[in-house]
């Protein structure tokens, strides 16, 4: 599913706003919108498959609004077409890790031989700790 998602085009879903930045230029920051402000709307999405807007919103739940938004900034750049860029990578970047389905774990069975030699083990590192300990006289 996550190789699925590097080759589909969100771009027609994305929402851009643009605002003044407080991050590096000096007096460009103060006359320049140049923050920019990434949204895209999980739960409306034409792109995404039921399932994986599911693991979306459980995966970014502390990152999405209550409307399923993912709201996306950037403002480290000194032009807006950066700071776009830096958006659109760092959400994809999020897609891609949201998406990532986790291998289920595999139970293994200890051999006999592997539980007989930690038991031995066990057993020796007891005896040697007891004979550490002080006789009973003392």
């Amino acid at each position: 599913m996550q190789e699925e998602s590097k080759n589909i085009d969100f771009s027609p879903e994305f929402s851009f706003k643009t605002s003044r930045s407080s991050g590096p230029g000096g007096q460009n920051v103060n006359k320049v919108n140049t923050k920019v402000e990434l949204s895209f709307d999980v739960e409306n999405s034409a792109l995404l498959l039921d399932e994986e807007k599911e693991r979306i919103k459980n995966n970014l739940a502390s990152k999405l609004t209550k409307d399923f938004v993912l709201i996306i900034t950037s403002q480290s750049e000194r032009t807006q077409l950066r700071n776009k860029e830096e958006c659109i990578r760092k959400f994809y970047e999020i897609i891609e890790e949201a998406l990532k389905v986790p291998k289920k774990r595999k139970k293994l069975k200890m051999s006999k031989a592997a539980i007989e030699k930690r038991l031995k083990q066990k057993k020796h590192t007891s005896e040697k700790k007891d004979s550490r300990k002080k006789p009973d006289g003392f």
